[in-house]
């Protein structure tokens, strides 16, 4: 793992790149936002980097400004989109993965702002190959009717969307039609019993470790299909 700056209109974020191995990279950069209450060097976020990158694709992430800072209130919409878009500006140029094609998308919160960014930084966007959202926050828990997907239209790369199946962000159930809706190709993989985290019920008889491989092993084979056999 290699800890780097982006440079910032203002300032600057801390950002870390999990190199894949050598003899496995698939040419591909996989960037992964953080969520509204933990920064990238939580638990889910090192996860997630760690595996994919033993998958094959180097893997980014960062801290949005406000996060960077230590600060709990996330930054308003338009500091994120920017903040974002300059880490996708840097990995396109940083030696090493600079030729790489680039996968946006994160950790609810972090999946929003890669296609808010995606969707209004028209620059930035035609460096973007694909997303992943890993439980897309669909709605504040509790209030259905306060829709996050105005945006959505515009986003033209394919996106594959993993959600918990009891998600209080929005069930599946309730995405199918926003998805279904959208002009450019969605996969969407639902996680049984799963939260916004992909907990599941002990019951279930499933350990967290086999829920997380479950989602990387689908994440590697949707960017092998859909990112690199379309190059």
């Amino acid at each position: 793992m290699t800890a780097f700056n982006v440079d910032l209109d203002g300032g600057r974020v801390g950002a870390r790149l999990y190199e894949a191995g050598s003899a496995a990279r698939a040419g591909v950069t996989v960037v992964l936002a953080h969520g509204a209450g933990a920064p990238q060097t939580g638990p889910f976020m090192v996860t997630f980097a760690e595996a994919l990158a033993r998958r094959g694709f180097d893997t980014a992430t960062f801290n949005f400004p406000y996060m960077e800072a230590r600060r709990r209130v996330p930054d308003r919409g338009p500091v994120l989109e920017a903040c974002y878009a300059a880490v996708v500006r840097h990995l396109a140029v940083r030696p090493g993965v600079e030729a790489n094609r680039i996968v946006i998308g994160g950790k609810s919160m972090g999946g929003r702002i890669a296609s808010q960014m995606a969707a209004h930084d028209a620059d930035t966007s035609r460096l973007v190959a694909g997303l992943v959202f890993l439980g897309y926050p669909l709605h504040p828990p509790g209030r259905p009717q306060q829709l996050r997907t105005r945006h959505l239209p515009f986003v033209r790369q394919p996106i594959l969307c993993v959600q918990g199946g009891r998600d209080a962000f929005g069930t599946p159930d309730e995405l199918r039609p926003v998805l279904d809706g959208l002009e450019t190709d969605v996969e969407l993989l639902v996680i049984d019993g799963g939260d916004h985290s992909f907990k599941v019920p002990k019951t279930l008889g499933l350990s967290q470790a086999d829920v997380y491989a479950r989602i990387q092993d689908a994440i590697a084979r949707w960017i092998a299909e859909r990112i690199c056999a379309a190059a």
